[in-house]
């Protein structure tokens, strides 16, 4: 490890699984980075729903993965914008000075160094700010994923429920950026923003039955999770795609029984209902970045804060009314 790297570092802390009022700032050990590993100098982390279950511990099924009584990792932050300072064994030296992007294997964004594998890395480019590069891996990625599960083509009519979270704000333009007729829920005070990114026709979900929307659509994007499957089946085209970014399952099993409803509901239906499982892709991480270095998406950055405000991040993540994406600046 370089030498210039302290032995220890502060960080912020879930020791126990609950709100993000119990998470503190602590003194761990900084990591060293294994075989096909890379230490990072943490320049921003964006924050997912991701970070929030793991935080909450919810659903419990997860628990069974990510640690029984506690976190195994309890540093969140998995979207991190940063620098390699120091390789792991295998690893060529010259990836040292890198400026990169990646999404985590196992957290630990929300310290100063943070550990990755080289594989998963993709290089930012100096016209892309580390903050906005810190959006990109989860919240476009998984943007990404669910317009090809829904097969969204130019010329298509497609419906983005939830459209003003993080990954719904990189949905909406995406969408358009194919081509793509964009219809987009959200709440009354964001209708603007989300028409900016390219939506034609937005919908307060507050007063608005979907029932009641005048068309029908080749593809639905549900991220909000909360409409009835058969209700936003009808709304599809003869041969349309629902993909389910989310769903309001139970406190144990979490989206598990919505998507085996879904899965029931589709047969024998040329309508399809199609769970996305968004994993790392770093390919699609290079056409993100690529994308935001020539303008042709920005990300919608709520929350700009510095890393003594970290807390304070969680916190607005957990409320649940976050607008786009919150973004720690790495620690000075």
């Amino acid at each position: 490890m370089n030498a210039t790297i302290t032995t220890t570092m502060p960080a912020w802390l879930n020791d126990d699984y609950g709100p993000a009022g119990a998470t503190r700032q602590g003194m761990v050990p900084t990591p060293e980075p294994g075989p096909g590993e890379v230490l990072l100098r943490v320049r921003a982390t964006a924050l997912n729903a991701a970070d929030m279950r793991l935080m909450l511990g919810d659903p419990l099924l997860m628990r069974l993965m990510f640690g029984l009584r506690r976190p195994k990792q309890p540093i969140r932050g998995n979207d991190v914008a940063g620098t390699v300072v120091a390789v792991g064994v295998g690893v060529d030296a010259s990836h040292i000075g890198e400026e990169v992007v990646v999404e985590l294997s196992a957290g630990g964004g929300l310290a100063p160094f943070a550990i990755a594998r080289v594989d998963r890395l993709v290089g930012r480019p100096s016209g892309v700010s580390a903050e906005v590069a810190a959006t990109l891996p989860i919240a476009g990625g998984t943007a990404v994923q669910a317009l090809d599960v829904a097969r969204v083509a130019g010329g298509q009519r497609v419906l983005v429920i939830g459209a003003s979270g993080g990954v719904g704000t990189f949905a909406v333009q995406l969408a358009a950026l194919r081509g793509a007729e964009v219809w987009a829920t959200c709440g009354e005070a964001n209708r603007k923003l989300i028409e900016s990114l390219g939506a034609t026709r937005t919908f307060d979900y507050r007063t608005t039955d979907l029932s009641s929307i005048p068309a029908t659509f080749d593809a639905i994007i549900d991220i909000a999770g909360g409409a009835p499957l058969r209700q936003l089946k009808r709304m599809l085209s003869p041969t349309g795609t629902l993909a389910m970014v989310a769903g309001d399952g139970g406190r144990v099993l979490g989206p598990i029984p919505r998507i085996l409803r879904a899965v029931f509901i589709s047969i024998g239906s040329r309508r399809s209902i199609r769970p996305v499982a968004a994993v790392a892709k770093p390919d699609i991480n290079r056409q993100l970045i690529a994308l935001a270095a020539e303008g042709r998406i920005m990300p919608v950055i709520e929350q700009l804060l510095p890393w003594d405000a970290a807390a304070e991040g969680l916190a607005r993540l957990e409320s649940g009314h976050t607008v786009g994406k919150v973004v720690v600046l790495g620690r000075e």
